[in-house]
């Protein structure tokens, strides 16, 4: 294996550790969200931070492995890739933690199950993860046609996001008192 190869299998490989850790952190948002876990929601914000450092390591290993390398074809475009992945990735990240901060928040009160389940909150977490873990078995197996699987989840995801707008300008005049939150 050349010296480059290797680099290469180093990045992917520090792409699939931050993958796994921003899969790990988008379930225990869902479990923190249902079961109100303080206690989770708090380890999320902690771990947050690596998240953050995997994507800045992952970028400037990136723009070394470019300036070093030159390279061309497959493996410019699978280094741009990994760049825009981690990118990706840090930023689901964020959401995770901002579902942690939510439950922080002592201004917010719990949200009510009926509600959880007419929005179809824990579905649309399920898909997210799947989707994220389908997105890491394409990128692992190098298996494009996992694309359209996602692409499918991708879009009914979009339905349960524009449906819960609905749900929720309809829930929020009758109770006010969940406005302040978020």
């Amino acid at each position: 294996m050349k010296h480059t190869e290797r680099e290469m299998q180093s990045l992917k490989e520090e792409v699939n550790q931050m993958w796994k850790l921003v899969i790990s952190q988008l379930e225990k948002a869902r479990q923190a969200f249902i079961d109100n876990d303080i206690e989770l929601a708090l380890e999320i914000m902690s771990r947050e931070k690596r998240v953050d450092a995997f994507e800045l390591k992952i970028d400037s290993d990136c723009e070394n492995y470019i300036a070093l390398y030159s390279p061309v074809a497959i493996d410019l475009r699978l280094t741009l890739s990994l760049i825009k992945i981690s990118n990706t990735l840090e930023r689901i990240g964020d959401f995770a933690s901002g579902v942690a901060r939510h439950i922080l928040d002592d201004d917010c009160n719990k949200v009510e199950p009926k509600l959880i389940e007419e929005l179809q909150i824990e579905k649309m977490f399920d898909m997210l993860i799947g989707m994220l873990s389908d997105g890491f078995v394409a990128l692992e197996s190098e298996n494009t046609k996992i694309s359209g699987k996602i692409l499918a989840k991708d879009d009914e995801v979009d339905k349960i996001y524009h449906n819960s707008i609905n749900i929720l300008s309809d829930y929020l005049p009758k109770n006010p008192a969940q406005i302040r939150c978020g």
